[in-house]
């Protein structure tokens, strides 16, 4: 049972030690102190290089690929999605404000959000390339807001609502099906362009996603068509926008395993969107790629130190001092991970085992059943595919302090978030 591919590609076991770029994590578990946050540089940049690669070769016009700033943003990343010239997507003006302290320019940020406040739509016309509306109202609120020409607004694009999902674990992953929270119909899509039309706003663009952590990218098919079908409608010319959602996924336990293939996604979206822009004689889109997650998550491992041990019946459990706080999606998704000891990661497995926090709710678990070798007090534990949707969804539940996060590099263990402290907790609270 190798779990080594859930885990970034410099992963290594050296000297029956866990390592990554050439790191041994249990030095810097003594250095940095446990939780703790690793994310791998080379596999960042190797799965936003595969992307890219795949565009060229699979679409003959411009396209680009966007960073779901939900998944995990700072200063550093944002800066790192520079590096590849992604864009960066954001929901609010707190995003949009890490993006910018990144040095993302104003072209790259993409802003999206269902119920967008007057203070995020400003911070959109201020510092973003685009926005895309959810809503009608929203429409309403951006011409009432920041009327032209005394604004110089930002790209708009529609939200489409297909009304079809793609397969995911969980239906709080699913955002396309009829009964959605997101987008707009296909008549109210007509209904927001003939307004945008009316009071001269810059519509060039349509955007759906109809889930997140999909491996079959077939339902994309049928929502590019619908999409495609309205852009016709509208009228959309030269130079437009399209913008096929994402949400492509990775593996997080072995059972999951091989990793999905970035270029199958890629190769349904490109042929679907060619063939259909010929049927269509409509001309080709700038197509802009959300592959979430798979950016950015198996880049990622958390890593945990073992507190106390505990047998019940048959049910054994690790209790170690990481969990729901840092770490919500088993709680939330019921979302499977597996995980390797630092020291003797090639163990032999001798015992299932549950893993759990230290927090008061019986929903701390962030992994059950889980074959292991026998583990002590004291040792490490490394949870892969922990770099999206954990430290962006994570709290200060029961005064917990959000965990330090290091980027590694062969000869370079960088922090680029430091460990939260009770002065931090403090600091906001007024007293009476």
């Amino acid at each position: 049972m190798n779990r080594l591919p859930l885990f970034p590609i410099t992963t290594k076991t050296e000297n029956n030690l866990l390592t990554i770029a050439g790191h041994d994590l249990s030095a810097l578990a003594e250095e940095f102190s446990t939780p703790l946050y690793l994310y791998d540089r080379a596999t960042m940049d190797i799965a936003a290089t595969e992307y890219k690669s795949s565009l060229t070769t699979r679409y003959p016009s411009p396209a680009f690929i966007t960073y779901a700033g939900k998944a995990f943003l700072n200063r550093a990343v944002a800066q790192w999605t520079q590096t590849h010239g992604l864009y960066v997507d954001c929901t609010g003006e707190g995003e949009i404000a890490m993006a910018v302290a990144g040095g993302v320019p104003r072209e790259h940020i993409l802003v999206h959000g269902v119920n967008k406040s007057s203070a995020d739509l400003a911070a959109a016309v201020k510092h973003a390339g685009t926005i895309v509306a959810d809503n009608l109202t929203e429409l309403e609120r951006i011409a009432n807001q920041f009327p032209i020409p005394n604004y110089h607004l930002p790209n708009l694009w529609l939200r489409l609502l297909p009304g079809v999902s793609v397969q995911t674990h969980h239906a709080h992953t699913q955002t396309g099906q009829h009964d959605s929270k997101f987008g707009m119909t296909s008549a109210e899509i007509m209904e927001a362009a003939q307004f945008c039309k009316a009071k001269g706003l810059p519509l060039n663009g349509i955007h759906f996603h109809q889930g997140s952590n999909f491996r079959d990218a077939g339902p994309l098919k049928v929502a590019i068509e619908l999409g495609l079908d309205l852009a016709a409608e509208m009228g959309l010319a030269d130079g437009w926008h399209f913008s096929p959602g994402g949400g492509w996924g990775v593996a997080y336990h072995e059972d999951e395993l091989p990793q999905p293939n970035a270029d199958d996604y890629v190769r349904v979206i490109a042929e679907s969107i060619i063939g259909g822009t010929q049927a269509r004689r409509l001309s080709m889109p700038h197509l802009h790629l959300e592959p979430g997650r798979s950016l950015v998550a198996r880049a990622g491992v958390a890593v945990y130190r073992v507190g106390a041990i505990k047998h019940r019946g048959e049910k054994v459990w690790i209790l170690t001092d990481g969990g729901m706080t840092d770490n919500p999606r088993h709680a939330m998704y019921r979302a499977r991970y597996s995980c390797l000891a630092v020291s003797n990661p090639d163990g032999e497995n001798v015992e299932k085992v549950s893993i759990a926090g230290p927090y008061c709710e019986s929903g701390d678990v962030v992994i059950e059943d889980l074959p292991m070798p026998k583990l002590e007090v004291g040792d490490l534990i490394a949870v892969p595919a922990s770099g999206a949707y954990q430290l962006s969804m994570s709290s200060n539940y029961n005064g917990s302090r959000k965990p330090a996060v290091l980027l590694l590099e062969e000869g370079q263990a960088q922090l680029i978030q430091r460990r939260e402290t009770i002065e931090d907790l403090l600091r906001r609270d007024l007293g009476l």
